[in-house]
């Protein structure tokens, strides 16, 4: 059970650290853009890309952010839903499964969309390791939910 919450606490800190960090996206970019000068340069040059992209469309169209407010808001709110299955696994096993779910459709739409948003590769890559990595503290809630299932059925 202490590894069901503890793998559970980690995708609720996760979720809910997505969403807060999406609001102040300008701000973030721009310290991101500060700090990349070590990286290599197609890493910086694309972050600098961003910045000055998010920044031109908060000038001349502040409402397109509302859409990344709504990101964030879809995050904390997914952070939320995992507080079933932190209350009572099995009974909310749906949720793990659903995230799990959640996880491998990141890699097709990252895949399929990247290019056509004119997105690196590389930065692809980081958005699909969001599902890769996600999935690992799902996976094993639900094989430890599976066990607890078992056990509960055994009388054990």
């Amino acid at each position: 059970m202490r590894r069901i919450k503890a793998c559970i606490k980690i995708m609720i800190a996760g979720l809910f650290l997505s969403g807060i960090t999406a609001f102040p996206l300008q701000t973030e970019l721009h310290l991101l853009s500060n700090l990349s000068g070590a990286a290599p340069e197609f890493m910086h040059t694309w972050i600098e890309t961003v910045y000055q992209g998010v920044k031109a469309s908060n000038r001349a169209y502040p409402f397109l952010s509302y859409g990344t407010d709504w990101l964030a808001f879809a995050h904390i709110m997914l952070a939320v839903l995992f507080v079933g299955p932190l209350r009572d696994p099995v009974k909310n096993i749906w949720v793990i499964e659903f995230g799990m779910i959640a996880c491998a459709a990141i890699l097709p739409l990252a895949i399929v969309m990247g290019p056509i948003r004119h997105i690196p590769f590389f930065w692809t890559l980081v958005d699909c390791s969001f599902g890769v990595i996600g999935i690992i503290p799902l996976y094993i809630s639900y094989i430890n939910i599976k066990k607890l299932q078992q056990f509960n059925r055994n009388g054990l």
